[in-house]
């Protein structure tokens, strides 16, 4: 039996790790073995930490937590919590997640009885690496390099981080398009990272163009850019990007550049840059297009969009 306890902005760092433990489970047993819940009621959540494993073995628990965090528990359900994990069966593996909205600078209440109770258990933060820890980026696109198979040029390392940022699902996607681009080779080149890797400078040249609405150059500017991507992977792009931009126009008159580059994870030379770019741009225009954008995400997701790359042009020019 094991209990861990994940939490932090990095999802994409915490599901890694519960991928890890998922390996230790018979995959042909793997529908019963692996279950995941959302935030369950107490009187449920005590009947999951009481599972008994059945016959297939090992069995492995994803509890996503976050919600948990803003209430209060009793001090008698906080017991009943921490004796359930004390006495919980050898085979079931528990894993209690509370992944924080990226960008946003939240962190959990470790003064509450559910965090200390928890953090007995293999508890392990996964912050977000800020664009300015250059090395630690590197760090961690080579160790995601060696896991492909692929090596790097120095100045691509330089590239990869300057045109996609501090974004880790991002740069794995890219790694993946990279490394096929490369074949039959396996040493990528900042001149490929250029060729086929959306930069941040692409999507600012097509958000000016829709901020001004100079809709016309936007619709090219968007259509270019389906050359190198999904229309999925613009939009996810593009709703990271607006969730900083936000925060900048929100914050911009009561922090410093400092302080924003920490909520928004960006480097404060380019928060500066972005600042500048973003005086003429209305916040409510800023959301409202988010809230467009998030609405396409849905009806592509859920299978209600017919035509993706139209329903993410509606979003973007209604």
């Amino acid at each position: 039996m094991a209990v861990y306890f994940f939490y932090g902005e990095e999802d994409f760092n915490i599901e890694k790790e519960v991928e890890k433990l998922k390996k230790s489970l018979d995959k042909n047993f793997l529908e019963m073995s692996f279950k995941t819940y959302n935030n369950p009621k107490f009187v449920d959540l005590i009947a999951i930490l009481r599972t008994q494993p059945m016959m297939f073995g090992k069995m492995l628990i994803i509890i996503n937590c976050l919600d948990y965090f803003s209430k209060t528990f009793e001090d008698k359900e906080i017991k009943q919590i921490a004796e359930a994990l004390e006495n919980n069966n050898d085979n079931l593996d528990i894993v209690f997640v509370a992944e924080l909205p990226r960008g946003e600078g939240k962190k959990l209440d470790s003064r509450k009885k559910f965090f200390k109770t928890l953090s007995k258990y293999n508890a392990r933060e996964f912050p977000t690496i800020p664009t300015y820890k250059v090395a630690d980026l590197e760090d961690w696109i080579k160790k995601q390099g060696k896991s492909k198979d692929i090596k790097f040029e120095p100045d691509a390392l330089t590239a990869i981080i300057s045109q996609i940022g501090n974004n880790l699902r991002q740069i794995d996607a890219e790694l993946d398009k990279l490394k096929l681009f490369a074949y039959p080779k396996d040493l990528i080149t900042a001149q490929m990272v250029k060729e086929i890797c959306i930069s941040n400078e692409d999507l600012f040249a097509f958000s000016d163009f829709l901020m001004e609405n100079q809709k016309d150059k936007a619709l090219l500017e968007y259509r270019r850019l389906l050359d190198k991507k999904y229309p999925l992977e613009i939009l996810a792009t593009l709703q990271t990007m607006l969730r900083r931009w936000i925060i900048l126009k929100a914050k911009a008159q009561e922090c410093t550049s400092f302080e924003l580059a920490k909520l928004t994870g960006m480097h404060e030379y380019v928060v500066k840059l972005n600042l500048q770019k973003l005086k003429k741009t209305n916040l409510k225009d800023l959301v409202k297009l988010k809230q467009n954008l998030t609405e396409a995400e849905y009806k592509i997701k859920s299978g209600q969009a017919f035509d993706v790359e139209e329903e993410v042009e509606n979003a973007l020019f209604k």
